[in-house]
């Protein structure tokens, strides 16, 4: 079954068509970075009118890459949810009309659950159960995950999502957008021991995350305490690489402690990493390093497929489907923010 998948979540616009929900025969992502990055962060409205500008564009580019035509698509899947909700009602009012046109079945996915299926997509043979972690710029997300389509909530972020930190922490050391990755490559230069920046929730009994104090102490040190993001900075050059450092580790670690102590309290032997931080080499080796000392397996998505894409969106569409036909359904509206867990 060739499965048509759409995803305009927040930033991206992307479309991939999948075979039998494992074998992606294309993948394509317009990134809007050039179009977010002057503000340091992503404008809904501009999101929204480059959404609309490509959508058509990409969905064409998918099936060619593919070799696939459309009249060949036997499915078409879409994110319904969460994310921005103008960008969202994008791509599931493009996709009901091509669906309807067609006479396709349609199924909406959750964004977060298409992260998990990501993980499935590079590892088919991974055990469960197993604790899934959902890492990015809009969520951090812990849960029990006792089979495809079965979840268990633990924790989530109180504040701010991860990814979200490692942005704000990029502007306040004067990197570009999006941040994640040129932390990553600057604290490669830095000791990560070098400041003892906060573990957010990482001495208390839950599995809730928390990043805002972690900020705010970067800021204190980059700028003085009680200073603001404006204010001149008071470290030179040299320190910015251990200021990088020491953030990267202080948030990573606390994704690794909680998610291994997770797996030893529910009995899991493995845990799934999904989302734009799972590209993060640091939270892999950090992953692997521990999770190996108490026998875990810890497993990650293949690169293309951490970031927002459409093949994530366009495998979970198809095995929604073939465990229910009566996912398929025009009744239903964008959510901004969907319970992954409902």
């Amino acid at each position: 079954m060739l499965c048509l998948g759409i995803e305009t979540s927040c930033d991206e616009t992307a479309a991939a068509v999948v075979r039998d929900g494992a074998e992606i025969l294309s993948n394509i992502v317009a990134s809007q970075l050039d179009l977010h990055a002057e503000y340091g962060g992503v404008v809904p409205e501009l999101a929204c009118r480059r959404h609309v500008q490509l959508i058509d564009r990409i969905v064409q580019r998918a099936l060619e890459q593919s070799r696939i035509s459309l009249d060949q698509i036997d499915l078409i899947s879409v994110v319904q949810g969460p994310g921005l909700i103008g960008a969202l009602l994008i791509g599931v009012n493009f996709v009901k009309g091509l669906a309807w046109g067609r006479g396709l079945p349609l199924v909406p996915v959750n964004h977060i659950e298409a992260h998990v299926y990501g993980c499935f997509m590079s590892n088919p043979r991974m055990e469960l159960p197993a604790i899934g972690l959902v890492a990015s710029g809009g969520h951090t997300s812990l849960f029990l995950m006792d089979n495809l389509g079965q979840y268990r909530r633990l924790g989530e972020t109180t504040d701010d999502a991860v990814g979200e930190s490692f942005d704000k922490v990029a502007s306040l050391l004067g990197l570009p957008y999006m941040g994640g990755p040129h932390v990553e490559k600057l604290a490669l230069k830095g000791d990560p021991n070098a400041i003892p920046f906060p573990r957010g929730l990482s001495k208390k009994k839950t599995y809730n995350f928390s990043y805002s104090g972690l900020k705010t102490a970067v800021l204190y040190h980059v700028k003085g305490y009680g200073k603001k993001r404006r204010d001149p900075d008071r470290i030179s050059q040299k320190e910015r690489a251990d200021v990088a450092a020491s953030f990267q580790e202080a948030a990573l670690e606390v994704l690794v402690e909680k998610s291994l102590r997770a797996a030893g309290e529910f009995g899991a032997k493995t845990v799934a990493v999904g989302g734009g931080v799972a590209a993060n080499l640091r939270l892999r080796d950090l992953f692997r390093e521990r999770a190996a000392k108490v026998g875990i397996a810890v497993f990650f998505p293949a690169k293309e497929l951490c970031t927002d894409n459409a093949a994530m969106v366009a495998g979970l569409g198809h095995w929604l489907y073939a465990q229910d036909p009566a996912s398929a359904t025009y009744d239903f509206d964008a959510i901004a923010n969907m319970d992954f867990f409902q």
